[in-house]
């Protein structure tokens, strides 16, 4: 027991883990009906969206947070108004809009190399550097999409599985879709600091696919998933702490074998 008791022991540390049980759980709820909608690349998209903002931000003097979240609302809008488009597919629509601005950041970083540091945190994650305004940012995108995911169930689960009977029942999928892509957002800012724009995707995937290897049950997979998502983050932590290796590998590793070791307990359909 010593080896769990000891590390806590820093405040830094008690830091990251709340910020890995925030962001696992967040991920984990949110990934359900990302993994169900065929949206698995969407979370990769925004995270590169949100770092091209994050860095312009940084050029106009902006809090990281507002730059990120602009240009990934910003992206959330011309995704939806391209794929209005029937033509054009949400994978291309996402693949377009979210690398042109991540390649925005690259440029300006390149043109201005005055904030290296920052930039590298964003991509590949930071977690024992969580400071308390990270921490309560994580902590209100956590809370808000809780609640938001609670009120907005059914309507959320109808569009999810069945948009045309969704929208015969009155509901607006197209605000039910803008309103789940904000959350999306959120979520995938809030986890940049924590794993970084190259490993964010597999958080939002992995206790997702990882609950739909355990359970056929909707509501099941959604409480599977958040707690998967919390424990990922915890143990993962710890293994980062104890092997001496990037946390944001470790968490997204041990995520990896749990999808692994699910998928071979999955009984193949006789």
């Amino acid at each position: 027991m010593e080896f769990l008791l000891e590390p806590l022991e820093y405040e830094f540390f008690r830091r990251a883990l709340l910020a890995a049980l925030l962001v696992g759980a967040c991920g984990g709820m949110i990934g359900v009906y990302v993994v169900l909608r065929g949206m698995s690349y969407v979370g990769h998209g925004l995270s590169h969206a949100a770092i091209g903002g994050a860095i312009v931000g940084f050029t106009l003097n902006l809090n990281f947070y507002a730059g990120a979240f602009a240009m990934g609302l910003l992206a959330v809008l011309v995704i939806n108004k391209i794929t209005q488009n029937n033509k054009i597919k949400l994978d291309a629509a996402i693949g377009i809009v979210t690398t042109a601005m991540f390649a925005l950041g690259v440029a300006i970083v390149s043109k201005l190399r005055n904030f290296k540091q920052n930039f590298e945190a964003a991509l590949f994650g930071n977690i024992l550097g969580i400071t308390d305004d990270d921490l309560v940012v994580i902590g209100l995108v956590t809370a808000t999409t809780l609640i938001t995911l609670f009120f907005t169930y059914r309507a959320l689960l109808f569009s999810t599985f069945d948009p045309e009977a969704a929208r015969v029942l009155g509901i607006k999928t197209e605000s039910v879709q803008f309103l789940f892509s904000l959350l999306l957002t959120f979520s995938v800012i809030a986890s940049l600091n924590v794993i970084g724009v190259t490993l964010v995707a597999a958080t939002l995937i992995a206790p997702a696919m990882t609950a739909r290897m355990l359970t056929e049950s909707f509501s099941r997979m959604l409480i599977y998933s958040t707690f998967i998502g919390s424990v990922t983050g915890i143990i993962g932590l710890y293994l980062s702490y104890i092997f001496n290796v990037a946390s944001g590998t470790t968490i997204v590793l041990f995520s990896a074998l749990l999808f692994s070791l699910s998928l071979l307990m999955k009984k193949p359909h006789s």
